[in-house]
């Protein structure tokens, strides 16, 4: 939830105010003094390599529907990121993968409904038959060499790194 989102005080129903509180201006209560403090969102991807080609998923959602990025998604409150880049892999490509090792931290939002932090894992390749599912119109790899238009600066950056 982002500070836009929040109107009034989940404690007692009072409307909310702007004020500044630990040296930020945040919606606060004025009846029972609660702070709202927005967590960011997080997201974990999957970078799955087989024979110098890449697994990729088209979007079908907005924004940046039809075009591709690396399988993920968000990560559920409580949850571990790697085993969250491992559920958005299956969910999304029909692959068991497993993440192997953390590759990249990005911090930074590409949308205003987007994560605040991408968490980057290589990910192996154990078991499943590769068919587009969840959120996916299509999955498939692609040579590093011949990519699909991508959606996401961060998967831009990401893929950047392995065709240097």
């Amino acid at each position: 939830m982002r500070a836009d989102d929040i109107r009034f005080c989940p404690c007692c129903g009072t409307g909310l105010v702007q004020a500044v509180c630990f040296g930020r201006l945040r919606p606060s209560c004025p009846a029972c003094d609660w702070v709202f403090f927005p967590d960011p969102k997080v997201a974990a991807v999957a970078l799955v390599l087989e024979a110098s080609q890449v697994l990729l998923v088209q979007r079908a959602n907005q924004p940046f529907q039809g075009f591709w990025t690396l399988p993920g998604g968000f990560v559920d409150a409580g949850e571990d990121p790697q085993r969250a880049a491992e559920r958005e892999c299956l969910e999304e490509t029909g692959l068991v993968v497993r993440a192997v090792r953390l590759l990249d931290v990005i911090a930074r939002a590409e949308h205003s409904r987007g994560a605040d932090i991408l968490i980057v894992y290589a990910a192996r390749y154990e078991a499943g038959e590769l068919s587009a599912g969840d959120d996916a119109l299509q999955a498939q790899y692609f040579p590093l060499s011949a990519l699909p238009p991508l959606a996401f600066e961060s998967t831009k950056q990401i893929l950047s790194h392995l065709t240097e």
